[in-house]
């Protein structure tokens, strides 16, 4: 047997009620993909999965918070169980607690760093050796623009971030001498609630929804449906790190090459959202 793309394959995402977990699970049934969406709002991911089905496709949900190892484990049992197989995993659930260093209580570094790096781990913990024993398999976990290049005043969540494009590189060497694909999805601004803190986020103290919104919009945020056209279209092509939309190459190359230029571009980013918080 080999990897399907994407008919007939069977794919798990964790976040997948919302944002681009969302988006990836749409995109990848409408590719003939069966998809198991996973999520701590179980309701809403049933809804998805529902619509899903009412178009044709083939999806379910289950409950699911990405902390919890062993009940991540019985769903990609569960999952093999019932299609005889795991082609995709998408370790993409996070949150975003923002926020400068000197105002984060313990409880925001603990709860980021369980959500946005322990529950990657717990992802491929539970089904790399499935994909090692199938032979075939690609691990896809959501790192971030914040993963390749540093970003202040979200700083538990840039740190966890590159922990994830760091993971998913040293795993993909790894890997693929065992069969198995691994990608960092890392997207630039796109229209999710994450860009507003989202459920179980926040942001800022001082920027309510309305300034955040008003902050991204001079970025152009990518529409979330095509930001997972495109991506899926780089993860069939095994492509290691996934940032879309293109135009953020620019950022990763600036930072690589010019640590100076990016540092010097930062603060002017940073002194922006202190005016924005009317911190001085």
């Amino acid at each position: 047997m080999t990897i399907r793309t994407f008919k007939d394959a069977t794919a798990i995402i964790t976040g997948a009620a919302t944002g681009i977990g969302k988006a990836l699970a749409v995109e990848l049934s409408n590719r003939g993909c069966t998809v198991v969406l996973t999520d701590r709002q179980v309701a809403l991911a049933e809804t998805v999965a529902a619509e899903i089905v009412s178009h044709g496709g083939n999806a379910w949900a289950r409950e699911l918070d990405v902390c919890d190892y062993e009940l991540m484990q019985t769903i990609v049992d569960e999952t093999v169980a019932k299609t005889g197989r795991l082609d995709y995993m998408f370790n993409n659930a996070g949150i975003g607690i923002g926020g400068f260093a000197d105002e984060y209580e313990i409880s925001d570094w603990n709860a980021t760093i369980d959500v946005n790096l322990r529950g990657v781990t717990n992802g491929v913990q539970s089904c790399y050796r499935t994909m090692v024993a199938q032979g075939f398999g690609h691990i896809v976990n959501t790192a971030s623009m914040a993963g390749l290049v540093p970003t202040a005043s979200q700083i538990a969540y840039s740190t966890t971030k590159f922990a994830v494009s760091g993971l998913t590189q040293a795993l993909r060497v790894e890997a693929e001498m065992k069969g198995v694909r691994v990608s960092a999805l890392c997207p630039g601004a796109i229209d999710t609630p994450l860009l507003t803190g989202g459920v179980y986020g926040r942001l800022p103290k001082g920027i309510t929804r309305e300034k955040a919104t008003a902050y991204w919009a001079k970025l152009k945020p990518m529409p979330v449906e095509d930001f997972a056209v495109e991506a899926l279209d780089k993860v069939a092509k095994n492509i290691p790190l996934i940032i879309v939309p293109g135009r953020w190459r620019g950022m990763y190359w600036m930072y690589r090459l010019s640590w100076s230029l990016w540092f010097k571009n930062a603060k002017k980013d940073l002194a922006r959202v202190m005016r924005m918080t009317r911190r001085k």
